[in-house]
């Protein structure tokens, strides 16, 4: 059950800004962002060690990959694939439109239902696997956030609480290495009144479930090409560890 929040600005310098946070059971093991696959030279991700696959990357490209959990399908299954490797299979592509053209033409009932979004500076994509079709829609300019169910879904508790301070949020400025306002909210562990600490930003539990890592990321446009993407990564709790910027040289 993790969080995406995705703010499309057309015609930005940085038309393309991320902020995730990965809800995953304590004991799943798990690799920083890097350049962890020879067959792979290209990309840039977290790395899951139980199945091999990624929750979130990107590659040499500027091309953006992220998958979650829909709602009650946490861990593998017997008989299906995992859906971390959908990360890298996108991530194979140089840019999003033709990744979704090979993403859309899956055998849905191969995986557990999932969520995925692709990115690059020019398209964002939605896709939605209910375990019987994928549907992909194009994400809209503007504020949009995916958790285990529907994008800005109004029947998640999450999406209900946060959504609105996502949105009066100051938008981060790359260039000076402003998030305040972001990494304020993914760190948040407050909830919305009917639910529990299952519906923070920030999850904290004794379940052994609870949020591992968070990412935030900004892609250049076409014209600030010199310009490199932005991944600043967190591997753990704010008060336990630091930001770091991912080396995506």
């Amino acid at each position: 059950m993790c969080s995406v929040i995705l703010l499309l600005r057309p015609q930005h310098e940085w038309p393309v800004l991320i902020a995730a946070n990965r809800d995953e059971m304590h004991d799943r093991p798990w690799l920083p962002p890097g350049r962890h696959w020879s067959d792979r030279p290209e990309l840039v991700a977290g790395q899951d060690l139980l199945a091999g696959g990624s929750w979130l990357g990107i590659n040499d490209f500027g091309v953006v990959a992220g998958i979650l959990n829909r709602r009650n399908t946490l861990g593998p299954q017997a008989g299906k694939r995992s859906r971390g490797e959908l990360v890298l299979d996108a991530l194979d592509f140089a840019d999003a439109d033709a990744a979704v053209a090979m993403l859309r033409d899956l055998d849905a009932a191969a995986y557990r239902p999932f969520n995925m979004f692709l990115v690059d500076n020019s398209d964002g994509f939605w896709l939605r696997n209910d375990g019987h079709e994928i549907a992909v829609e194009a994400l809209p300019p503007g504020l949009s956030m995916i958790t285990s169910s529907d994008r800005n879904d109004p029947s998640s508790l999450r999406i209900q609480h946060f959504l609105p301070r996502w949105r009066s949020a100051s938008e981060p400025e790359p260039e000076r290495g402003a998030w305040e306002d972001w990494e304020a909210l993914l760190a948040a562990r407050d909830h919305h009144p009917a639910g529990d600490v299952f519906d923070a930003m920030q999850i904290v539990s004794n379940t052994g479930f609870g949020t591992m890592s968070s990412s935030l990321m900004a892609l250049p446009s076409v014209q600030h090409s010199e310009r490199s993407p932005v991944w600043r990564f967190l591997g753990g709790r704010p008060e336990s560890a630091s930001w770091v910027t991912v080396d995506l040289t």
